[in-house]
């Protein structure tokens, strides 16, 4: 909300301000190009806050082997740089964690745009840099004009050099800015003295980057862009203390443009005088309760001068108000505008008398502006939009006027005898008020003029004529004639305005709405289907959305009704916009002749996708006073597009972080458990040469079984996360597993007596039997390792509330409280005691994969009735066969 004309503060900017308190402050030294000075500026200035008693540390600084920047550097304290893995190669880069222990006052952190190696916790340095704001430290950063994203492609156009590395300008608009400067034959000398870069650099350098044409570009795109900066944070700084006037440091252009045939050049004479002051403009257009009455002519005109306004670089902005003085008056306040073009039609005096000229109100109520009147001149369909209030009415309204003057008529007449002649005529003035409130100025009028004869003819001596003997009289006529007009005027700004209040709770609602329910979907295509549905429902159009994925041609992704055709001339329009990320095809200035208007769905500064609209019969897709609220909602989805991308992304790279910590994890494992029985197998071998004896041969048979049973955990593994799994569903005598499983384990269960209490009544359940198998064997082999020595390990089975529970249960350390579930997660192992014991931490999550895939849960928990842990499968009610003939299916 920007400042009103009384001068508040503006509750936003507050709210911002208020926003930053706590926060670092960021000051970035900016210059055109490498070397004019800005590292060298940065710890100059560095130093001068430490002698002032500041706490300043060097976070990263690139000297690039200058020895004056190296010089600048002693006395600072150096945070040392981490050393990040990437490629066989150490990349030293700045240790965020060190600087926030550090809390020092101040940071120097060079080179804001530099990408950060792999592996590091954000993937840019102004990343690290929002991180250390965020804590409360200021930070110095140095950036070169390219780097600036919305400026990367302006840079490339004359450069040829197309720079990756870019900060977003949010961080400019929140940071201070220093312009490091230097002329451009000064630079182009530092270059050949080798002060920049290497002399066989620096020759290769002047003849692309550097020549002194690029230099000077540069360097005006520098300085612009710091006023631009400053102009911003000047105009956020008056409206949070809402003091008044223009404040401006450079000019703000403001075209006026209308529904009349000459408003395109309005719009082009305002794009001159923008570029010859060089400042920003925008195209205005005023909605006023006249614009309910536009011709579809009209819409369509308007629609085309703000597509053109859009395509010669103005913002668009359409304001309501009750009038264009007022409207155009509070935008400019609002903008602290101080250039106005505005054009000024051919009218009558006697119009002008009437109605007021606009472009005189203008140039008397905007002080401190300077106005550009343009003539227009009279066109087709320039014909002046007919007034509300001029609409003759319903000839309804006339006769519930007339039974309203009869009814005052009757009434007054039968309280004639107790009323004196002054009170009877301030009962017609109700009639009078009454027509006027509900419908219009001349019902008003029609009133007044009725209820004034009635009052003569009835009332007024000689009663039963229409003249009047006494001349007072007249003035109670006139009266009626007065209330009628002042009364209509009244309750026509009161609805214009109830009406335009109403519009704009619709048009918050429907974002609102919009807004909630994309919100809440978390499928692209789904949100996609949505997006069209609603802009087709809203606006009466038929709607298309179209994306690209990893740079393929576009494809439909919705639409809101299967009978949609996009051809050649469509696509080119569709691929135009997304391309060039502004409208394209019927009603732009591009491609026209497509059907369909192509709106760009742009975040980050890039089209996401682009959306499509077109009428069924042909005509103009959208009105222009249609084009705010879907501008708004395709702002709105871009950013609901933008979030589910993101979403899609960080799931793509935790599943990246998830299979590189699987291959460490396995690559850790492999080298302790694949070498611990190879050894002993290759020992065991060795001693054959001597004669082979049984503990030998026991030896290398439970070392291999052991590699064996790792090996297949490795599989089993590959198995689950490949999803290859495939079922063999079969009755399966519980008992019989259990027996099977022991037998198997009985190496791994060595040392420790056994107990089966699985009774052989227990129902069949249908279950893969080779999978439940390998279940078994991997919980018997936990209990085998981590059971105390000596000690009895239980299998127990029950069925019990329509399930079977089939648990095992060890003498051992336990699980730690509260961390149970953790078992189950791939390559890891929960200690219980101080014994060293061996394992990948593998074997428990192949036993949760393998249940889950038949259907069945595992838990895990600590025994009740003593130490130790109990493993539980449990096997639901679908999974257990109820009669015999039933196990044979």
């Amino acid at each position: 909300m920007p400042v009103s004309g009384d001068g508040r503060p503006d509750p936003e900017a507050l709210l911002r301000a208020a926003a930053q308190e706590g926060r670092g402050r960021l000051k970035i030294f900016l210059g055109a190009a490498p070397g004019v000075g800005k590292t060298f500026e940065m710890l100059s200035e560095g130093a001068g806050r430490r002698r002032d008693g500041t706490d300043v540390v060097v976070g990263v600084v690139e000297t690039h082997g200058r020895a004056e920047t190296e010089a600048l550097t002693r006395g600072h304290e150096i945070i040392p740089r981490l050393n990040v893995a990437y490629e066989g190669r150490a990349l030293g880069e700045m240790d965020l964690d060190a600087v926030l222990a550090r809390g020092p006052r101040l940071a120097l952190v060079d080179e804001l745009a530099h990408t950060n190696a792999p592996g590091s916790r954000h993937p840019k340095r102004y990343q690290d840099v929002e991180e250390l704001l965020a804590a409360g430290i200021d930070v110095y950063s140095t950036l070169n004009i390219q780097h600036v994203e919305s400026l990367n492609d302006i840079v490339a156009s004359f450069t040829r050099v197309r720079v990756r590395e870019t900060v977003p300008d949010s961080i400019l608009e929140m940071a201070e800015i220093e312009v490091v400067d230097i002329p451009p034959d000064e630079l182009i000398e530092r270059l050949k003295a080798g002060k920049v870069y290497l002399p066989h650099e620096a020759t290769r350098a002047l003849s692309h980057f550097f020549s002194k044409s690029n230099l000077s570009a540069l360097r005006e795109l520098a300085l612009r862009r710091a006023a631009q900066a400053v102009d911003t944070q000047m105009l956020e700084h008056v409206r949070a203390l809402g003091v008044g006037g223009t404040w401006a440091g450079s000019d703000r252009i403001v075209v006026a443009i209308n529904e009349l045939p000459g408003a395109d050049g309005l719009v082009r004479a305002a794009k001159r005088v923008a570029d010859g002051l060089r400042g920003p403009w925008t195209a205005l257009f005023i909605e006023t309760p006249r614009t309910a009455h536009f011709s579809d002519a009209q819409h369509q005109r308007v629609a085309a001068v703000m597509t053109l306004a859009t395509q010669l670089g103005a913002a668009v902005a359409t304001v309501p108000a009750t009038s264009v003085v007022e409207g155009i008056r509070g935008f400019l306040t609002d903008a602290r505008a101080t250039q106005l073009v505005v054009g000024k039609s051919r009218r009558s005096r006697w119009f002008e008398f009437l109605h007021g000229s606009v472009v005189d109100r203008l140039i008397r109520e905007t002080p401190g502006v300077t106005v550009h009147v343009l003539p227009m001149e009279e066109g087709p369909g320039s014909s002046p939009v007919r007034r509300q209030s001029g609409n003759w009415g319903k000839p309804a309204g006339y006769l519930v006027t007339l039974l309203l003057v009869a009814f005052v008529t009757a009434l007054a007449s039968a309280l004639f005898h107790i009323l004196d002649l002054g009170n009877v005529a301030l009962l017609y003035l109700l009639p009078v008020m009454a027509a006027a409130s509900l419908f219009g100025l001349r019902t008003g009028l029609f009133a007044g003029i009725a209820s004034s004869l009635a009052y003569n003819f009835f009332f007024l001596p000689p009663v039963g004529t229409l003249s009047v003997s006494n001349p007072e009289n007249v003035v109670s006529i006139f009266v009626l004639l007065g209330v009628a007009t002042a009364t209509s005027q009244l309750t026509s700004r009161v609805r214009a305005q109830a009406d335009m209040a109403a519009a704009s709770a619709r048009t918050n609602a429907t974002l609102a709405g919009f807004l909630r329910q994309l919100s809440a979907i978390n499928d692209a295509s789904v949100a996609a289907r949505m997006i069209c549905d609603d802009v087709a429902r809203l606006f009466d159009v038929e709607t298309v959305l179209l994306t690209s994925s990893g740079g393929t041609s576009l494809t439909v992704q919705a639409a809101s009704a299967p009978g949609y055709r996009l051809d050649t001339m469509d696509m080119a329009a569709a691929n135009w916009a997304s391309d060039n990320g502004t409208a394209a095809g019927k009603g732009s200035g591009t491609l026209a002749a497509s059907e369909w208007l192509f709106q760009p769905l742009k975040a980050g500064g890039k089209a996401l996708a682009v959306i499509g609209v077109a009428k069924e019969n042909s005509g103009d897709p959208i009105r222009a006073d249609q084009l705010p609220l879907l501008t708004s909602l395709i702002d709105q989805a871009a950013l609901v597009l933008e979030r589910l991308r993101l979403e899609t992304e960080m799931r793509d790279v935790d599943a990246v972080r998830t299979r590189d910590r699987l291959r460490a994890a396995l690559l850790s494992s492999v080298s302790h458990d694949l070498r611990t029985p190879l050894t002993a197998v290759i020992a065991a071998a060795d001693q054959l040469d001597h004669g082979a004896t049984p503990e030998l041969i026991g030896t290398i048979k439970s070392e291999s079984a052991r590699l064996n049973r790792f090996v297949a955990n490795l599989l089993d593994m590959a198995r689950v996360e490949a999803g290859a799994l495939k079922l063999n569903v079969e009755a399966t005598d519980l008992s019989d597993a259990v027996a099977g499983a022991a037998h198997d384990a009985r190496r791994a269960l060595q040392g420790h007596d056994v107990r089966l209490q699985v009774s052989p009544s227990l129902p069949l359940v249908r279950v893969d039997a080779q999978l439940l198998h390998h279940c078994l064997l991997n919980l018997l082999d936990n209990a085998g390792r981590y059971g105390d020595p000596g000690t009895e390990i239980i299998v127990e089975g029950v069925h019990l509330y329509g399930q079977i529970r089939l648990s095992i249960l060890d003498h051992g350390p336990g699980l730690p409280p509260g961390r149970e579930a953790e078992v189950f997660e791939t390559f890891r192992r929960l200690e219980g005691s101080d014994r060293a014991i061996g394992g990948t931490g593998l074997g428990l999550a192949i036993v949760k994969a393998f249940a889950e895939a038949m259907g069945m849960s595992v838990e895990a928990g600590n025994r009740d009735d003593g130490e130790g842990a109990a493993f539980t499968l449990v096997f639901p009610a679908d999974l257990i066969v109820r009669n015999t003939s039933e196990s044979h299916i």
